[in-house]
Parts: C-alpha cells; sequence; structure tokens
C-alpha cells in the first residue's frame, strides 16, 4: 500500500516536512515546485507511516486502498510523474529562522490572503515578533473565502491553518480597517519596524477587442468574487438569460466559471455560494459554456486535477472534438518517443478520453475550443455575437507561439466573461512597476524601481510580490521569504526603530471613522456563519454585508 495525492492538493507543502524518506515531490527546493500543478507521492518510495496525512490542511491524501471512484485516475498520476523524475530518499531538514537581537520588532501586515498569512505564521512564531494584521474587508482569508469556488469546500481548509496562526497572543486584527483611509501609509511606517503589503491583485486583465465593454462581457474576476459573497460585488448584475456563456481563457479560474454556470443549483445549495448568487442561478438560463484557449492542449492553463474533475459534475458533459487536439510539433515528437513531461502528457491524454466519451441528451454542456482567439464582441445594446480566428502553430520559432490564419469563427452569446488573469494595482506611496503589475522588490524587500534601492522597512508579498501567478503552495513560500527577509534585517540592523509608538494604532482608525472588528468580532460573525450554515445544512452562509458582518460581530453601536 502506498499513499496518493488527489485533487484537492494546494501545494502547500507541509506533507513534504513531515516525510521520513522524502517520497513527496517537487519540493520546495526544486526548480519545479514554481510551477508544479500538484505535489506527487512515489509510490515505489512510500512507506505508508501516514505523516503526510496528518499535517495535509486539505485532506488531499489518501491510502490507495482508501480512494474513490472519482479519485482512482491520481493512482496513475502520481505514479506518472516519476518516469521522468528521479528523487533520492532522505527527510528535507526544516529552515532554521535567525536568532533575533533583545527587544520586540513590530510589524504591521496590510492584507489578510494567504500571503499574509504565510508570511504572519513565520513571524509569530518568535514571541518578540509582534504583528497587526489589516484589511479593509471585515473578514480574512483573501481569495479563500472570494476566490476559491464555493464547491471546493477542502481547499479552504488552509483556513484552520490561517486561524491558529491568528489565535497566538502576539498576533492583532485590524479588519474593517482601510489602509490609506482611516490610517496612512507614513503612520504604519511611523508605528511599525516593518510594514508588509500583501494585497493581492485586485483588477483583471483585458482582451483589448472591441466591443469589450458592451454589457453581456465582464470580467471573471468580478463573476467569481460575487458568487463568493464579495461585499464589493453583493449588487453585482450578471443577466444568465443567455443559453450559451463562453468563457475567454482555460485556467483554473475559467474552468470554476464554467462548472458554476452550468452545476445544478440543488448541489451548489450545499455549498457556501452566496445567497444571492445561488438565487440567480436557480433562474439561469445556460445550458452550454465554451471555453476558448489561445493555443493548443498541450499549453492550456488549467492543472489536470481540476481538468479531470469536470468529468465528475452531475448532468454536464464534457465536449472536445478530437480534430482540435492538434500538437506543435516538438510536443508531438516528445510524445511519441516517451520523453514529453509527464504532466503535459497526461493533460493531453485526459483531453483525448474526454473526446472519446459519448454527450447525452439532455445534459449541460462545457465545450472546450483550442487554437481560437476572440476578435470582436458585436450586438445591438449588448452582446450578441463573438467573432474568433482560429490559430496555427508558428514555424521557426523556439518558443510555442500561435499565429492567426485567415479562418473566422463566429459564436452566438449573450454572455462573455473574460477569465485571462489577474493584474496588481498600484499601491499608495510605494513605487509601482505598471508593466508587471508588481511593487519592485528583491526578495520581498520594496525597491525605488526595477533597479533601485531598497526602502528599509518595506516589504510585500503575494501577488503584489511577484505577478499573479500560483496557488496557495507559490504563497506559502512568498510569505516564508518576505518574512525571513523581514527577520534577516531586523538582525541586521537594516530596520530602523519606530518613531512613536504603535499603542495609539486603535484610537487613529477609530477617529477616522473605522469600525474595526477584532479576533473577537471575527469569532462572532465566523460563528454566525456556521450557524446558519449548520441549520441549512451547509458549511457556511456567507453574511455578505459589511453592515451585517460588524453587527454580528458586536458592534451595534456603531451604526
Amino acid at each position: 500500500m502506498a499513499h496518493v495525492i488527489t485533487r484537492p492538493c494546494c501545494n502547500d507543502a507541509s506533507c513534504v516536512a513531515v516525510c521520513p524518506v522524502n517520497c513527496i515531490h517537487p519540493t520546495p527546493d526544486e526548480p519545479e515546485f514554481f510551477t508544479a500543478e500538484m505535489l506527487f507521492i512515489d509510490p515505489e518510495t512510500c512507506i505508508d507511516c501516514g505523516a503526510c496525512i496528518d499535517e495535509c490542511p486539505v485532506e488531499a491524501i489518501l491510502p490507495d486502498d482508501q480512494l474513490e471512484e472519482r479519485d482512482e485516475p491520481y493512482l496513475q498520476i502520481n505514479a506518472d510523474y516519476y518516469k521522468d523524475h528521479d528523487v533520492e530518499g532522505g527527510l528535507v531538514p526544516p529552515k532554521k529562522a535567525p536568532q533575533l537581537p533583545d527587544g520586540e520588532l513590530h510589524v504591521a501586515i496590510v492584507g489578510a490572503g494567504p500571503a499574509a498569512f504565510y508570511a504572519a505564521e513565520d513571524l509569530v512564531r518568535k514571541p518578540q515578533v509582534k504583528v497587526d494584521m489589516f484589511d479593509r474587508l471585515p473578514h480574512p482569508y483573501g481569495l479563500v473565502r472570494a476566490g476559491v469556488a464555493p464547491d471546493h469546500a477542502s481547499t479552504k481548509g488552509v483556513e484552520k491553518t490561517f486561524a491558529a496562526t491568528a489565535a497566538k497572543r502576539n498576533f492583532a486584527y485590524f479588519l474593517n480597517v482601510e489602509v490609506g483611509k482611516h490610517i496612512s501609509h507614513a503612520e504604519l511606517v511611523d508605528r511599525y519596524h516593518a510594514v508588509v503589503y500583501a494585497v493581492g491583485a485586485a483588477t483583471d486583465k483585458h482582451l483589448g477587442i472591441a466591443g469589450e465593454d458592451l454589457p453581456g462581457s465582464i470580467p471573471a474576476t468580478e463573476f467569481v468574487a460575487w458568487y463568493n459573497g464579495h461585499p464589493d460585488y453583493a449588487d453585482f448584475d450578471v443577466d444568465l438569460s443567455t443559453e450559451r456563456a463562453v468563457v475567454v481563457g482555460n485556467g483554473n479560474v475559467a474552468l470554476d466559471v464554467a462548472r458554476i454556470l452550468v452545476s445544478d443549483p440543488d448541489d451548489l445549495a450545499r455549498t457556501d455560494i452566496a445567497d444571492h448568487a445561488l438565487a440567480k442561478l436557480r433562474e439561469s438560463q445556460v445550458k452550454e459554456v465554451v471555453l476558448l484557449g489561445r493555443r493548443g492542449i498541450a499549453q492550456a492553463a488549467y492543472t489536470n486535477s481540476e481538468f479531470l474533475a469536470l468529468g465528475d459534475v452531475e448532468g454536464v458533459d464534457v465536449i472536445i472534438d478530437a480534430q482540435e487536439l492538434a500538437l506543435d510539433p516538438a510536443t508531438e515528437a516528445a510524445l511519441s518517443d516517451d520523453t514529453l513531461d509527464s504532466t503535459i502528457a497526461t493533460k493531453i491524454r485526459l483531453a483525448r478520453e474526454f473526446a472519446e466519451r459519448p454527450a447525452t441528451d439532455g445534459n449541460r454542456r462545457i465545450v472546450f475550443r483550442f487554437l481560437v482567439s476572440p476578435l470582436e464582441l458585436s450586438g445591438d445594446g449588448g452582446v450578441e455575437t463573438l467573432t474568433c480566428v482560429r490559430n496555427v502553430y508558428a514555424e521557426g520559432t523556439e518558443r510555442i507561439a500561435v499565429t492567426p490564419t485567415e479562418e473566422k469563427l463566429e459564436i452566438s452569446t449573450g454572455l462573455v466573461l473574460r477569465a485571462i488573469g489577474y493584474r496588481g494595482l498600484p499601491v499608495t506611496d510605494l513605487p509601482f512597476d505598471e508593466t508587471r503589475g508588481v511593487v519592485p522588490n528583491t526578495e520581498g524587500r520594496v525597491q525605488t524601481g526595477a533597479d533601485g534601492d531598497v526602502m528599509p522597512g518595506l516589504y510585500v508579498t503575494g501577488w503584489i510580490k511577484r505577478g499573479a501567478t500560483g496557488g496557495i503552495g507559490m504563497n506559502r513560500m512568498c510569505g516564508q521569504q518576505t518574512a525571513e527577509a523581514v527577520l534577516r534585517d531586523f538582525v541586521d540592523g537594516v530596520t530602523s526603530a519606530p518613531a512613536t509608538s504603535r499603542d495609539d494604532v486603535a484610537d487613529i482608525v477609530a477617529s477616522n471613522g473605522a469600525h474595526r472588528i477584532d479576533l473577537d468580532g471575527w469569532k462572532a460573525i465566523d460563528a454566525a456563519e456556521r450557524a446558519a450554515g449548520n441549520d441549512a445544512g451547509r458549511r457556511r452562509v456567507k453574511i455578505v454585508s459589511v453592515a451585517e458582518c460588524e453587527s454580528a460581530a458586536g458592534l451595534e453601536a456603531v451604526q
């Protein structure tokens, strides 16, 4: 018997540190870790000790004799990784934080998503480090709450790790507090040795085509925020009266959007989807979602686990025309001589298997189209037609690229969602790289420019640090790297002592109109949501409005 990593894998890598035989890869010390879709257990090396099961925050690891039928493909997926990866056994030693000098280290973290928490987790291990976490929303966890799809409850298990960090005595919440409005950047700098910005990537990338601003053309980022109950999008209006929707892009967010659009609302009703979204989806007329990928199947951006899981959605067919699974010459050659990367080979194999599945009359459909780019959106008062162009692989280029042909394709639709990536926004009082959508930095230390000097005491982590790539596992590494920089700079005397005490921060934010929610307040909100969920047979029922969150937190007096 061996253990198997399955779909919920978040790349957190907690399992790697406890494995006594180093059979889980890629590890954070291996270059491939930063691009890996998931982690894999070597069935030949695993000794079935079970240490990884207890450590996994999302319950993704199972003994191979306890797999459900839907998870059985992961036996092959795990084993296939080791066809082209050689690993050595032995425990991976944990990194030790540097010994700190005497005196307290005060750190402000702006943002409450995964990268913020992973940085905080490393910092609060040192009792002399005091961490205050600020977020403009009345609840923590960032995209784990507002981005992870509601039908992926296991992925949200990382919240337990974050809650353990927030429970530390040297940690404090300043939720419902907006930096720049209720307290300024300068006031933070005056009161903390280090200020860490973990503000994510708050907007979407645009297609840059005619008609993109027509009604019925919306960013997937806003649609995701709407169905996940983000307070800013509680009143977001989406017209679901069309029978066909189109999603431009084929990453995991695109798959999430497609799956939510065609899932049975009764199934979604057992999740923590926002009530307003569930009501709208019950009235939806969408029967088919078409996903467009600019390049071919081998370059599809989604992970194999999410692709495979689409086949388990009740009442939904995954439609792929085998003729659209063209490969670029290099991939074709590598696949033929069995030298192709196992992850890409699996992606191709799964697509070919889907293409062979028969369709079922009456089922809703998710249709994958490859080598297609959008050209124009048109319609009278709203989106009615999406015009696309077919692509072919470009010849004579080292990078796998495509070039448009003369062949065009028109798709009738009333709803087009662009899901081609998130993008960071400038942070007040910090330098910003407009091209990359990040704050310039070196290992998390803010720089005045791409090649500029480091600004002591200022740090970034997460997507605002490296761009909107990678999920929870990458954010853990990113947060840890920034925390290490904060600690190292304190040890080396790079950071300056605060100009004044942080004891007045609560008074400052209150005087500027903030209704601060602290740990007790968040616990009250969490308890109220879980209690409502328990009554409804759901994980939780999200409280969407800020005012209702404040009331649940016990702040009625400030209404």
